[in-house]
């Protein structure tokens, strides 16, 4: 779980090179972040819903957020120096 990370990459935010480049990468991990959180909880429900969808189908939903979420993730090093 990542509890805590925005408030630490806002923290962060006046050491990245690039203030805008860094805060739009913040957003992206953000949205990411909230999406992946979001169908690995739906999947625990589906079945017993209306939503259309299997476990699985959620689960790998949340798994291509947290890919995309790792890209952002890297690009947020970048800006703070910070070596992955």
């Amino acid at each position: 779980h990542m509890y805590g990370i925005m408030k630490v990459l806002k923290t962060l935010k006046d050491e990245a090179d690039d203030i805008v480049e860094y805060t739009e990468a913040m957003d992206s991990f953000e949205a990411y972040k909230n999406q992946a959180e979001g169908a690995a909880y739906q999947s625990m429900f589906v079945e017993h819903s209306s939503a259309k969808g299997t476990p699985e189908s959620f689960l790998k939903t949340a798994k291509g957020d947290v890919v995309n979420l790792r890209k952002y993730m890297g690009d947020l090093a970048v800006q703070l120096h910070l070596d992955v």
